[in-house]
């Protein structure tokens, strides 16, 4: 047997200085990666949600009541819970019921700015109303009771806190055993239970009882369902308004709850217009980004319940209104950092003001309003029936719209003497609207499914003109399934060309929209989407986007002289190609924002498209997501997972032909509420010209002072660049590289980038 020989002092040497490293690098490469957490498909809200045999395209279907096991509902619990709900006996002084604060008349709250405690004195909030509190994760303004049963229970719960109704478990249940009637009401809905008058039992009973405070039979849900003659068409309008980027006001009240059931800082001021001093949610959590932020109320109702926001300094829906459309206490002058950024300014007419406020009016339903009883077994007062003016204003505005007598499909004709909305208001499912060529200044709202809008040329070509002056917010606003809009061109509106939200099936095709202010093809929540042969310019956000939305196609598109291009936002299995992209900001933007509904960005192929000299000033206004991307951007991806890059050609981007950065670039971390960071990623066999030669300030900020073909910011390691092109870092992770190289690369990477470079 032959031993090696002694190893000489510069084997040594090459051991430490190749062997090691080489050994190190494998060992990082075998070490954990972090990645972004897998959403369950239950997770993954993205597309249309609606019932695809919905007429009008608008969701019908409510969401699971959340009913804890041990306490399903039964009728007679929920009667118990509905004479315990109006029985003054739950409080210390036997003279506040449930009710006194929660009156069936006003909405079920009491029309007061704040509160009344059983002492007389008045509380620091308005008292909320209950309507569709069966959908609530948590209770209370500021959040801290997670389930209806706790509202009651729990020390600071109006029935247990010193100043409201001031009572003790242990009084509650000695007071209820001392009425022989609640004995037999209580074994009746407690069966089985020795001894059924416990404090649980009345909270459950309670609960019970206020999960069945729905108003599910509006005129809004019977338009929903397919009633056409439900809403005025000022309503009708108003819908689209309120679904309308214009307004924001779907982003936290969306249908069919009309509340996205969580929190927002919307900078609401005083009684001294000043921000108002309550911290509300973050008071229950300690963190800044918390601060001011109050639980969003169900708007079923909301006519009914004047005073409005937590601490009632808006008395009526116009108050309401105004406060929003100056953008919120930012727009007051308010010092509100943490301000949602879903609030921003809007501008509307005054008939569109009316039209909105008429649409509210549109949510009202009392069919299920508690029955107030003659008397309760305490043989204590019960609370009298009130008079609520706001009645007779509902039925005022709520007159229904005019029925249309059922016909085949037919194509209906717009001419240049009428209106495009007054033949619109006269179609059905199934018709086409021919819209002759002419000028026409209005907004148009197609609320059903099964329609098609086809402009029609005039003898050179040119397509039928419909241009707001800047007097509308949008130029056509869509909600129906199954809608195609074609041969139109779209300009000068003060927020979008042309919007589709919450719909299946839609096409729009060869439009030209021009100075459409916040986006021109504007598809949101919709399923099935195709965008082609459309030429976009003059937009301070996108040019042409899909958002929240699932199987998209975007091809043979023009969109030049934007802030962006065209965007794929937080959606699912989108192909982008045939496009011709330049003069923007950016060129092509995929991207994974937090706070909205679609907690994903996925599956997204751009190939084929020329990309070229997008190097414009980026006019976006501050606060808008657009003011986010940077000026000499070719293709951006910003979070986006399982995105393809390739056959592309990408000529005179000034900052990079292609950018992969992580989502937390942009946002500050506690306002991420997605995994940021760009996964399963390929870029390859794309063409490049001339690119990174002078970068952007935002580049710059990062601590990237040198554009290239390809930036990346090492976010994660799943990443493969197979294009030989300048690249920052200089050296790309490829397809040729194994797994465990490509993490041992990124975690050396990522903790220069982050522990040495900061």
């Amino acid at each position: 047997m032959n031993f090696p020989k002694k190893l000489k002092p510069w084997h040594w040497i090459v051991i430490v200085v190749v062997g090691v490293p080489v050994v190190a690098f494998v060992i990082l490469g075998l070490l954990p990666a972090a990645s972004d957490p897998v959403l369950s498909p239950d997770q993954i809200i993205v597309g249309a949600q609606n019932n695809t045999q919905s007429t009008t395209g608008l969701p019908v279907v409510f969401p699971a009541l959340s009913i804890p096991s041990q306490n399903p509902i039964t009728p007679d619990k929920q009667e118990l819970g509905r004479l315990l709900f109006f029985d003054p006996i739950l409080s210390a002084t036997h003279q506040m019921a449930c009710a006194t604060c929660h009156q069936p008349d006003l909405g079920l709250s009491d029309g007061r700015p704040t509160g009344q405690g059983s002492d007389g004195q008045p509380l620091p909030r308005r008292v909320p109303g209950l309507y569709e509190v069966a959908y609530k994760a948590s209770l209370f303004w500021d959040g801290r009771a997670q389930s209806l049963e706790a509202q009651v229970s729990q020390h600071d719960g109006p029935m247990l806190a010193a100043n409201e109704m001031a009572n003790t478990p242990d009084k509650v249940v000695a007071d209820l055993k001392a009425i022989p009637a609640y004995t037999a009401l209580f074994g009746k809905a407690f069966s089985g239970q020795a001894d059924p008058i416990t404090f649980d039992n009345v909270s459950d009973a309670l609960a019970s009882f206020e999960r069945g405070l729905v108003a599910h039979d509006s005129p809004y849900d019977r338009f929903a369902k397919g009633d056409f003659t439900a809403l005025t068409p000022s309503q009708r309008r108003g819908l689209a308004l309120f679904r309308s980027g214009a307004t924001g006001c779907y982003s936290c009240h969306a249908a069919p709850t009309f509340s996205k059931g969580d929190f927002a800082v919307t900078g609401i001021p005083g009684p001294d217009d000043k921000l108002s001093a309550d911290l509300g949610r973050g008071a229950i959590t300690g963190k800044d980004s918390d601060a001011h932020a109050f639980a969003i109320p169900s708007l079923r109702n909301v006519a009914l319940r004047a005073p409005y926001m937590h601490n009632g300094v808006f008395k009526t829906l116009e108050e309401v209104i105004a406060f929003y459309a100056k953008g919120g206490g930012k727009g007051l002058g308010l010092d509100v950092p943490n301000q949602s950024r879903f609030i921003h300014p809007f501008d509307l007419s005054d008939q569109e003001r009316q039209d909105l406020i008429n649409f509210l009016y549109a949510l009202t339903d009392e069919s299920a309003k508690p029955a107030i009883p003659d008397s309760v077994p305490s043989g204590l007062s019960v609370v009298a029936p009130q008079d609520n003016p706001a009645r007779a204003i509902v039925k005022a505005i709520n007159t229904g719209g005019t029925a249309i007598s059922a016909r085949p499909p037919t194509t209906l004709n717009v001419t240049p003497d009428q209106t495009i909305q007054s033949v619109a208001d006269k179609a059905l499912p199934g018709d086409t609207i021919a819209i002759q060529y002419g000028t026409y200044h209005e907004r148009v709202v197609i609320d059903m499914s099964n329609i098609t809008i086809q402009g029609i040329p005039d003898s050179s070509g040119n397509y039928p003109i419909l241009d707001g002056q800047m007097q509308y917010s949008d130029g056509l606003a869509a909600s129906g399934n199954n809608f195609t809009v074609e041969k139109l061109s779209v300009k000068n509106y003060k927020d979008n060309g042309i919007i589709v939200d919450g719909a299946n099936t839609v096409v729009i095709r060869d439009i030209q929209v021009a100075n459409t202010s916040s986006y021109g093809i504007y598809p949101v929540h919709a399923t099935n989407v195709l965008v082609e042969r459309v030429k976009a310019t003059g937009i301070r956000d996108a040019g042409i986007y899909a958002g929240q939305s699932r199987d998209v196609i975007l091809r043979n598109n023009e969109a030049y002289g934007n802030v962006i291009g065209i965007e794929i936002e937080n959606s699912v299995h989108s192909e982008v190609y045939g496009n011709r992209v330049y003069d923007n900001s950016t060129g092509i933007l995929v991207d994974l924002l937090p706070q909205l509904t679609s907690k994903v960005s996925m599956n997204t192929d751009v190939h084929d498209n020329l990309i070229e000299h997008n190097n414009g000033k980026n006019f976006a206004r501050a606060g808008e997501i657009g003011a986010l991307v940077p000026e000499g951007g070719g293709i951006l991806v910003l979070g986006g997972d399982d995105v393809q890059i390739h056959n592309n050609t990408l000529t005179d981007q000034r900052t990079a032909a292609i950018g992969v950065f992580s989502t937390a670039q942009a946002f500050k971390p506690e306002e991420i509420d997605v995994g940021p960071n760009p996964e399963r990623l390929h870029v390859y066999a794309n063409t490049y010209k001339h690119n990174g030669y002078q970068p952007s300030e935002q580049l710059t900020n990062l601590g990237i002072n040198s554009g290239a073909d390809i930036v990346w910011d090492v976010s994660n390691w799943d990443v493969k660049f197979d294009d030989a092109v300048s690249a920052f870092p200089p050296v790309l992770p490829s397809s040729a590289w194994p797994d465990f190289a490509r993490k041992s690369y990124w975690q050396i990477a990522h903790f220069v980038a982050t522990k040495l470079l900061g």
